[in-house]
């Protein structure tokens, strides 16, 4: 019997999960960070997700259609985490620093590994249609105009999530927004990670809304 999509992703939360907190106190007592690769995990939960593969270790965007993924992770570490180079800026590319690099991306996929507000280790995905969503391509219109103006010396756009809070609401220097849920899932018993939402309308029809 073949497992859903939202089914496949439980057990790789559970998998990371366990994998993760196995390693945790040998960190702890050699006084290191516990390792883990939040953006290769990212990237492996959204193509579970949503049905896009990998571009098999090319250069180039995450996903074989052409879109995007972040991530960002609470779990245990010890600086602020955001979502880090969203938009292209200060790259060869010919589109590099232009709203006209959104262009090209049919999805961006923002990943949050936090804790809730009930302390329990949690995992969500919003999305966004940057090619279509007026509200998020307004942010990075004013952001880009900022740079060019001098008043951002910055290349790296920086989206910050909404760690240990029951929102959706993720913030910019130039704008927050309500971003589409698009997945949630929550450890809150030994038995793992439990589905709290699951909305595949929101790869196609949603948007982001003012904050």
């Amino acid at each position: 019997m073949t497992l859903s999509p939202e089914q496949q992703t439980l057990d790789l939360l559970n998998l990371h999960y366990g994998s993760f907190y196995a390693v945790a106190p040998y960190a702890q007592q050699t006084g290191h960070p516990v390792p883990v690769d939040t953006r290769g995990w990212s990237q492996i939960i959204v193509s579970t997700l949503c049905g896009v593969k990998g571009i098999e270790r090319q250069k180039g965007p995450d996903l074989a259609d052409g879109s995007d993924v972040k991530g960002a992770n609470t779990w245990e570490a010890i600086d602020t985490p955001r979502f880090n180079g969203v938009l292209k800026a200060g790259t060869k590319s010919a589109s590099s620093g232009k709203l006209s690099s959104l262009d090209a991306m049919p999805h961006l996929y923002l990943v949050l590994w936090d804790y809730s507000p009930r302390k329990n280790p949690r995992c969500r995905v919003w999305v966004v249609q940057p090619q279509s969503d007026a509200r998020f391509r307004k942010v990075c219109e004013t952001w880009y105009a900022l740079r060019d103006d001098g008043q951002i010396k910055s290349n790296n756009f920086q989206l910050h999530p909404p760690r240990g809070k029951d929102e959706n609401v993720i913030r910019n220097t130039c704008g927050n927004l309500t971003y589409p849920l698009y997945f949630c899932a929550e450890r809150d018993s030994p038995q793992g990670f439990r589905l709290i939402s699951f909305n595949t309308m929101a790869r196609g029809s949603g948007s982001c809304e003012r904050a």
